[in-house]
């Protein structure tokens, strides 16, 4: 551990990150709910829906995911880990894989991308539950193979053998941003694992090589990406989603017109309660409504690390990979939404974490915290029974 990390880790201990991370996730939800039941409100208007659906939906998707992550938070760290469940990781990848198959073949089309499998009451993003799945599967690998990675170049590119039928399952979607979280992920992970440089530079590279040639195949990936340079070119073509969007921000300032009172969310930024809700927010509650947010998520992406550091202080790998995995899930999420809303990067269909609408990433993403509080609750008693070495 650096004297940096002492510090920071000291400094935490004494605010008690499992209370910050509880407080934030309760304020930043409560915004939300605020903001889409503000967004949503003419687009159910302009569908003849009930004027707080989405608000209500919401809602129930947040209670849903409390369930689990209580749920969660009630497993054992021994039934992911412990040599008698030494399949779950895996099982757990075999699900998720199966997920994004059915999605392909039997997937539901919304907006050009066929991401969600109906359920009835519920659709499904199964590239939601795969990208926590990843971080399972990368933190076990990284520990089980620790001595190879250290010693050989290519084991780490061997995780490619699990990523690359995730990624272009994704990528058929297509959900590129999704394929950009879990490449960052991996990387960051082998990283933290103590890796030689050499070995995430090839996981980097190849990544990157993918990437370039998976953007430049598909037409509307490119124009996405050329558009972002100049917002203002083709406003009512390629660029009319970021246009309005940092029209939004400007015209926020800095405590914003008002809530309730923004006009790009009418019907002229689409779907404003989903990916560009911190655009709406910008402009109803200005450059402080977004700083708010902006730290809200900070505090949840500190205290999760905190709360790994605390394990991987005290030898456990694989939950302290795992939890820094969730954080950095969150911490790409929240950079890749932030920057397309404010023109820093292009359009990706991302939702900011805990804010904008979306059932499946709330749930995934509270059943990751359930997880996380799990991890900070049972890490003392693991290392008190010397039990290290199996996490």
């Amino acid at each position: 551990m650096s004297q940096f990390s002492d510090k920071f880790l000291g400094f935490f201990d004494r605010l008690n990150p499992r209370t910050v991370l509880l407080t934030s996730l309760s304020l930043i939800i409560c915004i939300s709910l605020l903001m889409i039941a503000s967004a949503s409100i003419p687009f159910s208007a302009a569908r003849d829906l009930a004027p707080l659906r989405f608000f209500w939906y919401q809602l129930a998707y947040v209670v849903i995911g409390g369930i689990f992550a209580m749920a969660v938070y009630r497993i054992p760290l021994r039934f992911y880990y412990h040599r008698t469940h030494m399949n779950v990781v895996f099982l757990m990848w075999v699900a998720a894989l199966g997920l994004l198959i059915l999605t392909a073949f039997f997937g539901e089309v919304i907006n050009g991308s066929r991401r969600w499998l109906d359920l009835g009451v519920f659709n499904l993003q199964a590239g939601e539950i795969a990208k926590a799945v990843m971080v399972f599967v990368t933190a076990d690998y990284v520990v089980r193979r620790s001595a190879e990675i250290r010693d050989n170049v290519f084991t780490g590119v061997r995780l490619l053998v699990w990523y690359l039928p995730v990624g272009g399952l994704l990528l058929f979607q297509p959900d590129f941003g999704t394929v950009l979280v879990l490449f960052a992920t991996l990387i960051v992970i082998i990283f933290v694992s103590g890796a030689p440089a050499l070995q995430y530079a090839w996981i980097l590279f190849m990544a990157i090589v993918l990437g370039i040639v998976a953007a430049w195949l598909e037409p509307y990936r490119r124009e996405r990406i050329l558009s972002f340079t100049d917002a203002f070119d083709d406003i009512q073509g390629s660029d009319f989603q970021l246009a309005r969007s940092l029209i939004a921000y400007g015209r926020g300032q800095l405590s914003g017109v008002g809530y309730g009172d923004s006009v790009q969310k009418l019907s002229h930024l689409p779907e404003a309660h989903t990916d560009f809700l911190l655009a709406i927010t910008g402009e109803e509650l200005g450059f402080l409504g977004v700083a708010v947010v902006l730290l809200l998520e900070a505090l949840i992406i500190l205290s999760i690390m905190v709360i790994s550091l605390r394990a991987l202080k005290r030898r456990q790998l694989r939950l302290s990979y795992t939890v820094f995995g969730f954080a950095v899930v969150i911490f790409g999420q929240v950079i890749i939404n932030a920057g397309m809303t404010m023109g820093l990067a292009p359009t990706k269909g991302l939702t900011m974490p805990f804010f904008s609408f979306g059932g499946s990433s709330m749930v995934v993403l509270l059943i990751m915290i359930g997880f996380v509080l799990r991890v900070d609750k049972e890490s003392l008693e693991i290392h008190n029974q010397r039990l290290n070495d199996k996490y």
